[in-house]
Formats: C-alpha cells, structure tokens, sequence
C-alpha cells in the first residue's frame, strides 16, 4: 500500500479574543511554524497584554476548547489548528506604558534608587532583551502600527462600510471615530450600526469616543472594515406589530 500522505497548509487564518468583551479583533494570519514564544510576543501587539504572563487558549467554530498552547517552546502547526479557529487570550492586561495599572496604590523610588536595584521588572526587561529593549521586537511594532494608522486614516469618519469579524454576522454601518482608545494598542474604528447589534453607545469605560443609540456602537481593528457604497437597509424596527 501506498504511503499516504497528509498535507496542510504553512498558514493558518486565526481570530482573536480576549475577556475584554466591547473590543472584536480581526483575523489574522499566523505561520505554522510559529513558536508560540514569538506568537506571545505578536499577540502582545494587538491585545496590550504581556507575553509573559498570557494564557493562550485555542477554541474550534463550535466554540468549544481544543487546547492551551501552553508550551513556549513549541510551534503553532504541533497543536490541532485550523483556519476559523479562535486564539483566546487570558491575562491581567497590565502590560499598558510598562506595567501602568490605574487605581493602583504605587511604592514610588527616584530614578537613581530604581535604576540600582537589580529586581525591577525594567532589569528584567533589559537582561532578556524583551519587550522595548528588544530591537527586532520594536522595530516589527512599529511596523504594523505603522501600516494599521495609514489603513485607519484612509477610512474617513462619515464613510458607509461593512464590518467583517470571524465568526460572526457581516454587519453595515457608518463610521464615527478613528483613534486610539485607552489601554488598548494600536488604532481602532468606532461604529454606528445600522442594527442595534453592537456592544455600547460609543462610550467605552467611561470615556465617550463618539454617540449613537446604545447598543448600536462598536471598536473595531482597520482590518475589519470595508468602506463602500453600502445603503441603509430599512429594518422596519418602527413598525407596529
């Protein structure tokens, strides 16, 4: 008998997601030979949370648990992933402007008595050459925000677009903000649907970003906006039953 022989793809087109339940993150192209030490490190890009102390877990379209990617030193194509696949990922999200937490009672030192102590996580950071002390590390950063701001700024407030997130319905809409928005990286695209499908009234923990009805507004990542001639569909929400 013949050997037979199973080939898959080299890539994988994955969803994200956090607890962070008002922010739905696109999806996005990972190599299967990955480790997921170097996939952390691209997850702490477009999450905010810190590749050292994340918990990737990977969820299958039914939703369901597959399994946590919970060795660094292996690669992504070793765990049982498919294209549609979700990565969820669990942290404290703390990793914001080096460990900056708000609310947060802080033992403060000077400058010269941090910079002597050998136990800071800025040390640590330095010692690895991880995080901003990393200059392949910085240099990637400032790349892909580099190509999502100039995506972000060709999508014009006002514009009809059409919002695509896996795994969930297309949606229509009008866009409202183009911005950053507090403890999250990168940039993101307010909403105003045209159903009442969203998550919030374009206030997001306090701060107002832009208005609409509630749960007509919604944070999206550039990727996941199309701009285009899309007309308003008339739902009928007013008619009397």
């Amino acid at each position: 008998m013949a050997d037979i022989k199973v080939i898959t793809s080299d890539f994988a087109n994955l969803q994200i997601s956090t607890p962070k339940m008002d922010i739905s993150f696109g999806d996005k192209r990972f190599p299967k030979d990955l480790t997921i030490s170097d996939l952390k490190a691209k997850l702490e890009l477009t999450t905010g949370g810190s590749c050292q102390t994340m918990k990737i877990e990977l969820y299958n379209k039914d939703n369901k648990l597959v399994a946590s990617l919970d060795d660094d030193s292996q690669v992504l194509g070793f765990y049982p992933v498919e294209d549609g696949m979700r990565l969820h990922v669990v942290d404290k999200f703390l990793l914001t402007n080096e460990f900056d937490a708000e609310n947060v009672p802080k033992f403060e030192l000077s400058e010269d008595e941090y910079a002597k102590r050998g136990d800071t996580v800025k040390t640590f950071l330095m010692r690895n050459k991880m995080g901003k002390y990393n200059d392949d590390y910085m240099k990637n950063k400032e790349q892909q925000e580099a190509q999502e701001k100039a995506l972000a700024d060709s999508i014009k407030v006002g514009s009809r677009c059409k919002v695509t997130v896996s795994n969930v319905p297309t949606k229509l809409g009008t866009v409202m903000y183009s911005g950053n928005v507090d403890g999250l990286q990168g940039t993101w695209i307010g909403i105003k649907y045209d159903e009442p499908v969203g998550k919030h009234n374009g206030t997001v923990k306090g701060k107002s970003y832009f208005q609409c009805p509630d749960k007509y507004g919604g944070l999206v990542k550039p990727q996941c906006v199309e701009v285009g001639d899309f007309p308003e569909e008339d739902y009928y929400l007013n008619e009397e039953l």
